[in-house]
Order: C-alpha cells, then sequence, then structure tokens
C-alpha cells in the first residue's frame, strides 16, 4: 500500500462505480443517470491521464479540475469572505464602501473609532484648530487659464482621462450626465469624443470635456495618423469643449503606447477615433507632432490658438527629471507656458498594463507632484500654471492631501468608477466585466442604466466635497487652495512625528535662476540633473 498511488482512486472509483452502476442498471432497467456520471467521470479521468499540457492533471486525474475550478474564483472568495477591510491595495474594502455610500446618499459615518493603527509609520493626519472656519459652500472652484480668451472655472475634484473604448457607452454617458449635474470636468481620455461624450438632444447641455490628444491624435489625425490642424479645430471648438489637454504619458504605463486590436474597433469606436473600423488602432509611444521641448511648447500654443483660447496644457508621469527640467527650461526661453499641468501617479490605474510596467514603472504622485511643484516655483513660474494631479485618490483626504503637497485641483477615475458600481473584479481587459463599466459586450454593459449611475456620480462628487468642506474649515481654512504642507503631520516612527513641511524639500521662489541666491544649496534632484537639461532637446547635456 505504501507504493500504491493512492492520487488515483479517484478515477478508479469512478471506474468501479461505472462498471457496478452499468451491471445494476441492464439487470434492473434503472439507474441510467449514475452510469451516465460515472462514465462522464471516468472519461475525464482517462482523457487527464493521456493529455499531455498539465502534469497536475496526468498526476491527479479527476481530482486536479478541483484545484482549477477553486483557483478560478479565488479572487472571489478573498474579496467577499477573506479580505481585511484595510488591506490597501489596489483599494481597500473601507475605501470602496465610502464611495459606494456617498454615491448611493446612504449614511456615510463609522461608530467605535478608527480601524487605522494610528502608530504605524507613514499614519497621516490634519492638525485641526481650536477656531474652525465657517465654509458657505462646498463648491470649490479654480480658475485655469485666467489670461486667456476662453478661461475655465473648474472644480477641484474632476473625472480623470478614461477613453469610451476602454470604458462602455453607458458608462461614457452615465459619467458625462453626471459631471453635468455637478458642474464638473469629464477628461475624455485619448479615444477622443464620442458621441456618448455629447448630450442625446442637441438642446440639452453636456457635461464639460476636457479633449485629451494622445500620440495617436484620436479625433484630429490623418489617415497616416498625424496631427491635422483642420480636424482638430472642428472638434475643439465646440462650446462642449472647455480645455484641451496632451498627453505625454500615463501613470500605469508611462512610455509603453497601446494597441485596441482590430476585432474591438467597432463602428463607434471608429468614428470617434479616426481610423478605419476593424484594423488594429495604434497609439504610439511617443508622439510625432513635436520632438524636443520647445516644439512640444509651440504645439501647445498652436492648439491653444485653433481651439479659440481654450486653456491648454499637458498630462505626464515623471520619468527622467531632465526630460520635465527641460521643458521647464523651454518655457523659460521662448515665454510659452502651458494654463496647466497634470501630474499622473505611478500608482494610476488602467484598463490592461504589462506588470511590470504597473509595479515598477513611473514616479509615484507625491514625488512627482512635488518635483513639478518645485520646479516651477524655482523657476518663478508656478503662479502661471495650474496644477492638476491623479492617482488614487477617492476621499476627501485623498485631496486634502494632495492639494496641501502642491497641487490645485485633483482628478479621479477608478473613483468614479466606483460610483458607477465597479467592484474591483479587475476584470478590465477581459471584456466580461460583470458591472458593465469596462467592455464592449452590448448584453453586459445594458445592466448599467445611465439616469440612475449618472445621479451616483453626480452624488459621489457633491459629498466628498461636503467631506472636504468639514475638513478644511475644522483645520481653520476658508478654502482648500490655502492648504499648505505644515498642515499635515505624518508619523515616521513609533515615538515620532512631524510636519510635511519638514519632512519634504521644497524649493524658493527663483531659486533655480541664475540670479538667485547662490549660497542656497539645490536639494540632490536638482544640483543633479538641472544643469544638464536643456531646451532643444529631450536629451541631456553630456
Amino acid at each position: 500500500m505504501r507504493d500504491f498511488p493512492v492520487r488515483y482512486l479517484a478515477l478508479i472509483g469512478a471506474g468501479f462505480v461505472f462498471v457496478s452502476s452499468l451491471i445494476v442498471a441492464i439487470l434492473l432497467h434503472a439507474g441510467w443517470w449514475l452510469v451516465a456520471l460515472s462514465g462522464a467521470l471516468t472519461a475525464v479521468g482517462i482523457a487527464d491521464i493521456i493529455q499531455t499540457k498539465r502534469a497536475l492533471l496526468r498526476n491527479y486525474p479527476i481530482l486536479a479540475h478541483f484545484r482549477y475550478m477553486f483557483e478560478s474564483v479565488r479572487p472571489e472568495i478573498r474579496q467577499y469572505f477573506l479580505e481585511d477591510d484595510a488591506a490597501p491595495n489596489p483599494f481597500s474594502r473601507n475605501q470602496r464602501s465610502l464611495v459606494y455610500q456617498r454615491a448611493k446618499q446612504a449614511v456615510d459615518k463609522r461608530p467605535f473609532g478608527t480601524q487605522m493603527d494610528v502608530y504605524q509609520s507613514d499614519y497621516e493626519w490634519i492638525n485641526h484648530s481650536i477656531m474652525p472656519a465657517k465654509v458657505g459652500s462646498h463648491d470649490f472652484r479654480i480658475t485655469i487659464g485666467a489670461d486667456r480668451a476662453q478661461p475655465y472655472s473648474a472644480s477641484i475634484f474632476n473625472i480623470s482621462a478614461m477613453s469610451f473604448g476602454a470604458l462602455s457607452a453607458n458608462a461614457i454617458r452615465a459619467l458625462n450626465q453626471g459631471a453635468q449635474r455637478g458642474r464638473f470636468m469629464h477628461d475624455t481620455g485619448e479615444g477622443s469624443i464620442s458621441r456618448y461624450h455629447r448630450p442625446e438632444d442637441d438642446r440639452e447641455p453636456g457635461g464639460d470635456l476636457v479633449w485629451e490628444i494622445g500620440s495617436g491624435y484620436f479625433g484630429c489625425r490623418t489617415e497616416h495618423g498625424s496631427f491635422s490642424a483642420e480636424k482638430f479645430a472642428a472638434n475643439a471648438t465646440l462650446p462642449q469643449v472647455k480645455m484641451i489637454e496632451v498627453k505625454l504619458s500615463q501613470g500605469a504605463k508611462p512610455g509603453h503606447g497601446g494597441m485596441l486590436p482590430g476585432a474591438k474597433v467597432s463602428i463607434e469606436i471608429a468614428d470617434a477615433r479616426g481610423v478605419p473600423q476593424g484594423m488594429d488602432c495604434i497609439s504610439p509611444s511617443s508622439h510625432s507632432a513635436f520632438d524636443t521641448p520647445i516644439s512640444l511648447l509651440q504645439f501647445i500654443d498652436q492648439l491653444r490658438t485653433l481651439s479659440g483660447g481654450k486653456p491648454t496644457g499637458f498630462k505626464l508621469a515623471i520619468g527622467h527629471p531632465w526630460e520635465f527640467f527641460g521643458i521647464v527650461k523651454a518655457m523659460l526661453q521662448t515665454g510659452i507656458t502651458p494654463d496647466f499641468i497634470v501630474i499622473d501617479g505611478g500608482e494610476g490605474g488602467t484598463g490592461a498594463a504589462p506588470v511590470e510596467f504597473t509595479d515598477h514603472v513611473g514616479v509615484p504622485l507625491q514625488e512627482a507632484l512635488l518635483l513639478v511643484h518645485n520646479t516651477l516655483v524655482g523657476a518663478k513660474l508656478r503662479d502661471k500654471i495650474k496644477l492638476g494631479a491623479s492617482g488614487k485618490i477617492v476621499t476627501a483626504f485623498d485631496i486634502v492631501r494632495t492639494l496641501a503637497l502642491g497641487a490645485d485641483w485633483c482628478n479621479s477615475a477608478r473613483g468614479f468608477m466606483f460610483a458607477l458600481g465597479c467592484i474591483q473584479s479587475q476584470s478590465c481587459h477581459t471584456d466580461r466585466c460583470p458591472t458593465g463599466i469596462a467592455t464592449q459586450d452590448a448584453m453586459r454593459q445594458r445592466a448599467l442604466v445611465v439616469p440612475d449611475k449618472a445621479e451616483r456620480v453626480a452624488n459621489f462628487h457633491q459629498n466628498t466635497l461636503k467631506a472636504l468642506a468639514e475638513l478644511i474649515a475644522a483645520a481653520g481654512l476658508n478654502h482648500p487652495s490655502q492648504l499648505k504642507p505644515h498642515h499635515l503631520v505624518r508619523r515616521v516612527s513609533a515615538n515620532q512625528v512631524k510636519l510635511v513641511s519638514a519632512l519634504l524639500p521644497y524649493l524658493e521662489s527663483g531659486q533655480l535662476l541664475t540670479e538667485a541666491n547662490p549660497e542656497k544649496e539645490l536639494p540632490e534632484v536638482f544640483a543633479t540633473y538641472w544643469p544638464i537639461a536643456q531646451a532643444e532637446s529631450f536629451n541631456p547635456i553630456h
């Protein structure tokens, strides 16, 4: 018995039951269901031993199928039965629940105290005041492109870039209608402006759009894939389009580019992007309209002119510091400045990305935002350029923290997906999204009822800003723009806490310019890379 292959008992047992039940069925003319069942199991076991692709099945016929079955539902078992409420990645159950509650207008309060370990390193909080302020409205807004012909008054919390094609038609409709109800902006993503971004009735206003221009120039491209000024102007001058955003890179997969397989390029996607139906839709890893910092700024200035003076800027995930420094030097050299810059943190999400890119490419939001803010301050350009930030922002404290670090407004993608009903099944790339959000399957997206979800999108935005108003009032402030690094406290060890302003380096105005005080020591990243950055090339000076 010691040498008997016990792992074959399931197959032997199934064979024994099959033979026995067959004899009984022939004699008694009954029990054929057992014959069929045991026969099928026996056939499966024999097939397992014969096949050559899976060693586990050859060694454990029949039994190994249970292992594969449990493995297939492992994410659901973990999410619904085993997951820690505070486990942070990608988003904790507590974070998701808060969004669901605010989107549904349900109670978002919590009894019995915090579930967080307040003595764990990196725990953060905002200091409150003995004399809290009185905040009248939670409709916090900033003006972007104040000196332009068509400045835009933006909410400080908005929908981040998600394209039609990555999201379903109903998801896009619900997001845009929610943005229209809540008076905040909806970034189109690089998939351009589809008919689902527009109101179904032309007499009704649509949600404010930020038109993102990616390296594929979708919606403004020639048949060969280069930029078309004529097609751009036709879309950019639409009243619904409030700002123009050139996408240099995104946090989840910077420097990678992408491809939508031809099988997924429907007539609607082809129409929105200006590409042939049924053919692979390529997003190159870099732009063809510019190749230096100076030509990037000239391109931005061209887009601003073609749009009729609408605020125009760019979005990027920070990589090589000297590349961004080169862009800033180009601003100083040409006098051309973008109206805004959106910083996408490396923790940002996407429908699909190589694991190595998701995990190990792109600077996280804190360091990226700090670099951009400091560079503009050091070059005396910060007051001319508004900064947006995105990367795992869903709560009012996320907004507080990001604005305190240097941003003017925040964008959220996955937060608004949760408001639509996303359950974090992480099946965005399979076209089998269980809630109809990240799919082009008509039957699956039919489950997403647009009027209901649009209301939830607007509710989530409004209730998050109400919570933000309560936070800044407790800190003694009247507007989120007053938030500074010294309002945040971070635990650095079990026995030590520090103000964030003391932990993170901040430059003085003009510190990077030659006429600034040379005795003031620069942080290492600026001391090393600012001198070798150049406006004429993204490459460093050797």
